[in-house]
């Protein structure tokens, strides 16, 4: 998709119908089920995996498929849309196969590139903090030089799928020699690593996937747990955070078209007073709105997925918040409306609608909160004063 063609390559679109299909196999039922169990949906990311579905964006030399961020947003989405997201995907293969494929080291690709193209090996990404939050400049997890290596310490909050992880990518920080400064570095850290504890984090939300707190505690790690050059560390981080903005907005888009999906059809087969209830515009026109608002967010999130792709990192950073934020929005009004739109069903665990209230609140506060889009948007976007 280009800025001139507003129709997805035919391999997109085939790669779409593919996973579409592989996603009806499992459905929303299947992910209802295994959250509800505390599992993991491990079937679904394997089969993922083996078809090369979770690695389209990974260089074709370390197992992937050599395409881009576009592609693999678009399989998160229909995922999404069948009612089965893997959040894992926003984290596995967007930050961490981006950041390792742009940055790493060749030793390092070849160590985990095929493992998170294929499926069988799960990295996840660290940088929230309990004092830091949305400043990412107030981050305390430290690392310094010691015998060759590193010794990380510090606290992490709210990191997805550790108890899935065969590693963790940590945002941590080093002192710089010549200013004393701290400055941002990344380091791929081993699961069960000494030193190195984690607590899942109760949440009301129904996912398969987990958060948690991650405790470091002299954290020795050797030297080639440094990913890339030091000295391009803000570059590296950024060169994840824009995929991950990108995948956050799918993951939102695909969850809007099930509730809406969901909510159209039982608009034309629950019938009241010898009618379809969406015969009534009080029900047509909020689902048409909604409709409208799903589709602009796709195109912004189609423009912020070429324009990462074409290279353009701070075109991209633009279009990415704003088409997480798009996305979010039209996923809160979707879900809301095809519960309403169901009526006292819309609860049931039956329709399938009642595990999502909570899950798409989430996109206003995650990968970044609404007001920080916001914040970017009137700086960057509009020349305002910084507000914060």
């Amino acid at each position: 998709m280009n800025a001139m063609n507003f129709v997805e390559p035919e391999e997109r679109i085939a790669l779409r119908k593919a996973v579409a299909e592989l996603g009806a196999k499992y459905g929303h039922e299947y992910y209802a089920r295994k959250a509800r169990a505390d599992e993991k949906t491990h079937e679904l990311w394997d089969e993922a995996g083996r078809l090369g579905y979770l690695g389209v964006n990974i260089p074709e030399e370390y197992g992937g498929g050599g395409a881009g961020i576009a592609d693999l947003a678009a399989v998160l989405e229909e995922l999404a849309a069948a009612g089965s997201p893997l959040l894992l995907m926003v984290v596995s293969p967007a930050i961490c196969g981006t950041v390792l494929s742009r940055f790493g080291t060749e030793d390092q690709k070849k160590q985990w590139l095929p493992g998170i193209a294929d499926g069988s090996k799960r990295m996840v990404f660290a940088i929230t903090e309990p004092d830091a939050g949305s400043n990412s400049h107030r981050i305390t997890t430290t690392a310094r030089r010691d015998a060759g290596g590193w010794v990380l310490n510090g606290r992490k909050v709210f990191i997805s799928g550790v108890d899935e992880a065969d590693a963790v990518l940590v945002v941590g920080r080093t002192e710089d020699a010549k200013t004393g400064k701290l400055k941002p570095a990344l380091f791929i850290l081993p699961a069960g690593t000494p030193g190195f504890e984690y607590t899942k984090i109760p949440m009301d939300i129904v996912a398969p996937e987990n958060q948690f707190s991650l405790f470091l505690d002299d954290v020795h790690l050797p030297a080639e747990a440094l990913v890339g050059e030091e000295d391009a560390a803000i570059a590296q981080l950024f060169a994840g955070l824009n995929p991950e903005r990108i995948m956050g907005a799918s993951f939102s888009l695909g969850i809007a078209r099930y509730a809406l999906a969901k909510a159209v059809g039982y608009a034309n087969e629950r019938r009241v007073w010898g009618a379809p209830i969406g015969t009534h515009q009080g029900l047509a026109h909020p689902l048409a709105e909604i409709k409208i608002e799903l589709e602009l967010a796709k195109l912004m999130t189609q423009k912020a997925a070429s324009l990462y792709d074409s290279g353009d990192d701070f075109g991209a950073g633009e279009a990415a918040n704003m088409a997480k934020y798009a996305a979010a929005e039209v996923a809160i009004r979707a879900t809301d409306q095809a519960v309403q739109t169901h009526g006292g069903n819309g609860l049931a665990t039956e329709y399938g609608l009642g595990t999502l209230v909570t899950a798409v609140r989430l996109g206003r506060i995650a990968p970044v909160s609404r007001e920080m889009v916001l914040n970017f948007v009137g700086q960057h976007s509009l020349g305002l004063p910084k507000s914060y």
